[in-house]
């Protein structure tokens, strides 16, 4: 072939190879300051990997924690820088190729996971409540997670001192999947958001030291109904898809209002078919409403609170709630509101059901982290009635509620972590009897946390009953605030109980003892009191905060 012909060979498929310029896919667009806190989240998550890779081992606990500590910390200032630029209210929008929502619900949420996990990761860190096992010190987690329990294996790896310190980068991959899930601007990256919180929280659900295999089988139960439960999500999404032929938010919305301007001929065929919307979306609420625990999806709740190591148990229960209902409010008012009649129902149902439920069962638990996971039930109930609003202060209402619980229950486990016998700590309500005279001090910081949780004026409890159902009988659905004031009645019964116990009973000589934290848990257990006692005292501040928070952006 002559060098002419080559050339003119050449020109033609290289022509050829190059497409039109409609037809090229462009470079995202990726704001990054605007997604600054999940970047360091993330950023840091993937770090924490690297470490336990290259780090020699008796220096990773340190570089763990503080690594953990610091990007929790400037993640949350750089929520806070976002919000004081007014991309909170007036600077609101949709970036990441229209995947995140960074707004005022999104921002505050995400503030509320941050510092929240920001406390409980000093529990993870607590190392004083056991005793020394060949001079090492220990801490919740299994000394060896690959180990098969009571292996020669595992006693090897507790004698060597070793520790499981992977738990701080798999926080830090769940609360960045926890960070996008609420600000989820379409249902794909809701989904990928729900796996990659809750991949790490099955694994930690698995690493206790003590009492491995109800560990492990918390951990295979809350990964086998999970799985389900996204299954379920991912069935929904599809099902969406098909109905409006995108995943999101703001078309969905437009299709189910019927204002969308360009139909094809395929879109006018699924447009008329309610079916698939209706199961759809079904779907998709069951897969968040498992995430709450709510009846009827909350039989794990109590095995995986009561297996699980209790720091992992008081992040879960504190940051999973906040991620799953501001997913669950933004699905509802961004993408739904044209379905109001169609899901109110059905949340009334669902609403009274978990309240009623989760206080009445709770009256027979015997077991202080049972109980607590049937309260949690019971709470997203309370939750539920300020979604149910369908209002700007159902919204606001939801995120303080929000705010104040995450806090209460985090500092709850942390005094759980801190009462503890011979086979560590004793959970049984039984063994509780009596505390308030062998250590007053943490029976009264405990009695703080219950009180909270009943509801008792002067307390965050009361403030954010009180504005969810405001906002509720304010929305029209009054007789679900009366059920939602009888279940307080009820549930007020064994918080009760538990303080009466504490104060008013004998202590039996063989009871447990309470061991003296280090200032890392003593930290958590302060920031919790601090903030039950100021949003109960002074709330206004909050409250006008989660008000200015609470408008979505479309």
């Amino acid at each position: 072939m002559s060098a002419s012909a080559a050339v003119a060979v050449h020109s033609l498929w290289t022509t050829a190879a190059e497409p039109a310029a409609a037809d090229r896919i462009g470079a995202p667009a990726i704001e990054y300051a605007q997604l600054a806190p999940t970047l360091i989240v993330v950023g840091a998550a993937v770090v924490g990997v690297l470490l336990e890779a290259f780090v020699p081992r008796r220096a990773r606990y340190h570089a763990q924690v503080f690594l953990t500590v610091v990007a929790l910390a400037a993640a949350f200032a750089a929520v806070v820088a976002l919000a004081a630029g007014g991309h909170a209210t007036t600077e609101a929008g949709i970036v990441a190729m229209g995947a995140i929502a960074v707004d005022g619900p999104a921002l505050f949420l995400q503030g509320t996971i941050l510092l929240t996990s920001l406390v409980a990761v000093f529990t993870f860190a607590e190392r004083r409540l056991d005793p020394a096992h060949h001079g090492h010190r220990v801490d919740s987690f299994a000394a060896e997670a690959a180990a098969v329990p009571g292996s020669e294996q595992e006693k090897a790896a507790v004698k060597a001192g070793f520790t499981t310190t992977e738990v701080f980068p798999l926080v830090l991959f769940a609360v960045g999947g926890m960070l996008v899930f609420p600000a989820a601007n379409d249902l794909l990256t809701l989904f990928i958001a729900l796996e990659v919180f809750s991949l790490p929280l099955y694994l930690l659900c698995a690493v206790a030291r003590r009492k491995r295999l109800m560990s492990q089988e918390a951990a295979v139960k809350y990964f086998l109904l999970g799985a389900f439960s996204s299954a379920f999500l991912l069935f929904g999404v599809a099902l969406m898809y098909g109905y409006a032929g995108s995943v999101s938010y703001a078309r969905i919305a437009d299709v189910v209002d019927g204002s969308v301007s360009d139909i094809t001929p395929a879109l006018a065929q699924t447009m008329g078919n309610d079916v698939l919307l209706l199961i759809g979306f079904a779907m998709v609420l069951m897969g968040l409403l498992f995430k709450v625990g709510a009846v009827p999806f909350h039989m794990w709740t109590p095995d995986v609170y009561q297996g699980a190591p209790t720091p992992v148990t008081g992040f879960m229960a504190a940051a999973t709630k906040v991620a799953a209902f501001g997913a669950m409010l933004r699905l509802l008012y961004v993408v739904l509101p044209g379905l109001r009649w169609d899901w109110r129902p059905v949340m009334w149902g669902v609403a009274i059901v978990t309240m009623l439920a989760g206080a009445i069962v709770a009256i027979t638990q015997t077991d202080i982290k049972r109980l607590l996971a049937y309260s949690s039930i019971a709470h997203a109930g309370f939750i539920l009635a300020g979604v149910i609003a369908a209002t700007p202060d159902g919204v606001s209402s939801v995120l303080f509620y929000l705010g104040a619980y995450s806090f209460v229950t985090v500092g709850a486990f942390a005094v759980v972590t801190l009462v503890r016998d011979a086979g560590g700590e004793a959970t049984h309500l039984s063994k509780w009897a009596g505390l308030g005279r062998r250590s007053p001090l943490v029976a009264a910081v405990f009695a703080v946390f219950l009180l909270a949780f009943a509801g008792i004026p002067l307390t965050s409890g009361f403030t954010g009953k009180f504005a969810v159902f405001k906002a509720a009988a304010e929305g029209g659905a009054g007789a679900l605030v009366v059920i939602g004031v009888i279940s307080s009645a009820i549930a007020a019964f064994f918080y009760i109980r538990v303080i009466v116990l504490m104060f008013f009973s004998e202590p039996k000589p063989e009871g447990p003892t309470v061991a003296v934290p280090s200032p890392l848990t003593m930290t958590t257990i302060a920031v919790g009191v601090a903030v039950t006692l100021a949003l109960g005292v002074a709330p206004q501040y909050f409250l006008d905060l989660a008000g200015q928070a609470g408008v979505f952006v479309r």
